[in-house]
């Protein structure tokens, strides 16, 4: 049996100790990113930050690829790194930054805790995976999270189309995940340098489109915010994440933002001061509920299919 070939619970042959240390730190540093972000927008422009972010991990990445001498992708192998970097980096970029201008970062975490819920309609689509009604259960009930989460949540008005975006955020990762299953693999880090390419130049014209002034950060905390997010929250967490996929199903790897929330909300109390009411918490609690139910209790058969640039029978 290939080393990737993936077993009932998703995670496969090629679950050893490194690949799990990688998941406890990708979750770690994934809870402080949506406060990042927030402290971020306190000194930066969305999209702008969103941009010099993105820009500055696709060096660092292209860099330590010239180091190390890593062949570039070609062919659909290319492809699949600059689609899987438009989804993540570009659109999801976009709709995070823009929509944690006003969305708490608690609330903002525990909405893309939605990713592992599309990721798995996501793969189902594309005939990944088999359909489970339990799914759509889980669907029900996390929907229901959300809406309780931003009804009552933070005590204080809630900026509808601000949450919207989170979600578009949370579908534009989900498939962004399975598209870079549906191509041929990289190393982690050239595919990162790609993918992190394709997405910048997006997220610099957003911004000029917006009429957003193009500054340096100004304050202490904000360079700091950003430190983080270039290396820490890009270049660190997404080797991992890219690592990761590459040996888990696109759910298995998903599952890290069912555990993200939990440390975003105590980081955002201690940095933020923000209040977390029993209103969010029960919200909370269905998202995290729905996600267990439609996407890990239980977990999916994968689907035997033939993959580009992988052996024959793998599961993609």
């Amino acid at each position: 049996m290939s080393r990737d070939m993936v077993s009932s619970n998703g995670l496969g042959a090629a679950t050893d100790r490194s690949t799990l240390i990688a998941f406890v730190l990708m979750v770690l540093f994934g809870g402080g990113n949506t406060v990042a972000v927030r402290l971020s927008n306190f000194g930066l422009p969305p999209f702008w930050g969103a941009a010099t972010r993105v820009a500055a991990a696709a060096l660092i990445f292209w860099v330590i690829v010239g180091l190390r001498r890593i062949a570039l992708p070609r062919g659909r192998a290319l492809l699949g790194a600059v689609l899987y970097g438009l989804l993540n980096f570009a659109v999801a970029g976009a709709f995070v930054y823009w929509g944690l201008v006003r969305v708490p970062a608690g609330l903002g975490s525990t909405i893309l805790a939605l990713v592992p819920l599309m990721t798995f309609f996501f793969v189902w689509a594309h005939r990944l995976e088999a359909f489970r009604w339990r799914g759509v259960v889980g669907a029900l009930v996390a929907t229901a999270g959300v809406a309780i989460g931003v009804a009552g949540g933070f005590g204080g008005a809630i900026h509808v189309p601000a949450v919207l975006a989170v979600v578009a955020a949370a579908a534009s990762l989900a498939e962004g995940a399975v598209v870079f299953k549906l191509f041929p693999r990289s190393h982690p880090l050239v595919s990162n340098a790609v993918a992190f390419t394709a997405g910048a130049p997006v997220l610099f014209l957003l911004s000029r489109l917006a009429g957003e002034k193009w500054s340096l950060p100004s304050t202490a905390g904000t360079w700091a915010a950003f430190g983080y997010l270039v290396l820490i929250g890009s270049v660190v967490q997404f080797y991992l994440y890219v690592y990761i996929l590459s040996r888990w199903t696109a759910s298995a790897t998903a599952y890290s933002f069912l555990l993200v929330p939990v440390a975003t909300v105590v980081i955002a109390a201690l940095l933020l001061g923000e209040a977390i009411t029993a209103s969010f918490l029960v919200g909370a609690g269905l998202v995290l509920a729905g996600v267990w139910v439609g996407a890990i209790q239980a977990p999916p058969e994968a689907v035997e299919a033939v993959c580009p640039g992988l052996p024959s029978r793998v599961v993609c």
